[in-house]
């Protein structure tokens, strides 16, 4: 989520009429400055766009810092019918910049895209000079990005390579700047654009490869994350670094809850209770209490004599018995001699 201030300059030279983009080039590349608007607006509600034009009676800021996409649509419209003339890179990087520096908020990094669709002339095309205006940018912390389609692809030093491209790489500080060409074709020049470095920090993703994202930008030799964590500079605005740090571990916590919640399983999958689970655990002894004791003595006391009472009455019963007997015994034993005298007379 980087926090910038762009300036765009866009190509409004006589080659712009040409038809090898679709529709025209000029066409094409409105519909990539207003890719770059949308994306930048909505990677940081604080960052502001502008646009220049670099061609026709000369370098012209058509709107300074904005965050209204009319506006920068209006421009678009009134330049299209100020097409002509020939482009002047270097005038009109130097009255970006310019314009970079007088931002509101200093907080936001400073960078600017060229859209150049038109074969190079004058000082642009002088690979010194433009060099020179490359160390310049850098040594004031200004990222460039060039994109360069149409006959601007064509400008090459005396080894074969692109004036544009040095330049990019000279103006480069950890990556910041990239170059991006665009040959004709079925591809139009805003999808090429978006899925390649200058946007994909904005983006916050990879794009993915299948729809023409990282490995054809990779192909393309263009390439470049930004260098700082969140695309945020922790020098200049350290309280907006520390809060996207904490908003990340939030997420990140929130993640693993959400993830240790799913690994859990459903309550209807619960396995039943089993023989082991339901078990009842063996009783525990209470030992009793010294009150318990006394009336437990008591309850044994009271059944033991119970026990001797019916014991005796049942003794007393048999030595009743047996005195009747001795009795009766007596009696008959008395009356014998009685009888046997009789029995003599």
């Amino acid at each position: 989520m980087p926090l910038e201030a762009t300036m765009m300059i866009i190509d409004n030279s006589e080659y712009m009429r040409n038809g090898d983009y679709q529709p025209t080039r000029f066409e094409a590349q409105s519909d990539a400055v207003n890719t770059v608007f949308q994306t930048k607006i909505d990677s940081n509600p604080e960052n502001t766009v502008g646009i220049m034009t670099m061609a026709g009676k000369g370098a012209e800021v058509l709107v300074t810092h904005t965050k209204d996409l009319g506006q920068i649509l209006q421009a678009l419209h009134q330049t299209s019918s100020k097409i002509g003339g020939e482009i002047d890179i270097p005038t009109a990087i130097a009255i970006a910049q310019l314009a970079l520096k007088h931002r509101e908020n200093k907080n936001l990094r400073q960078r600017i895209i060229v859209f150049a669709g038109s074969p190079l002339a004058g000082q642009g095309a002088d690979e010194k000079s433009m060099i020179k205006l490359a160390k310049k940018l850098k040594k004031n912390n200004v990222a460039v990005d060039v994109v360069c389609f149409g006959d601007a692809i064509e400008g090459t030093t005396e080894d074969g390579k692109s004036v544009l491209r040095s330049f990019v790489e000279s103006a480069s500080s950890g990556d910041n700047s990239h170059f991006l060409s665009v040959p004709p074709g079925p591809r139009l020049l805003s999808d090429a654009l978006i899925s390649s470095p200058i946007l994909a920090g904005d983006r916050g993703a990879a794009i993915p490869a299948e729809l023409g994202g990282a490995a054809e930008g990779a192909a393309a030799g263009v390439g470049g994350a930004n260098q700082f964590e969140f695309g945020v500079d922790p020098s200049l605005d350290p309280e907006l670094a520390m809060a996207l740090r904490m908003s990340m571990q939030e997420a990140q916590a929130r993640q693993a809850a959400e993830v240790a919640a799913a690994a859990a399983p459903p309550a209807d999958t619960i396995p039943a209770p089993t023989a082991e689970t339901t078990a009842v655990p063996p009783p525990t002894t209470v030992e009793p209490t010294d009150e318990e004791e006394e009336r437990l003595l008591q309850q044994a006391l009271a059944m033991s004599e119970q026990r001797d009472v019916d014991m005796d009455m049942e003794e007393g019963v048999e030595e009743d018995e047996d005195e009747e007997a001795a009795i009766a015994r007596a009696i008959e034993m008395s009356m014998r001699p009685q009888e046997e005298q009789k029995d003599k007379k």
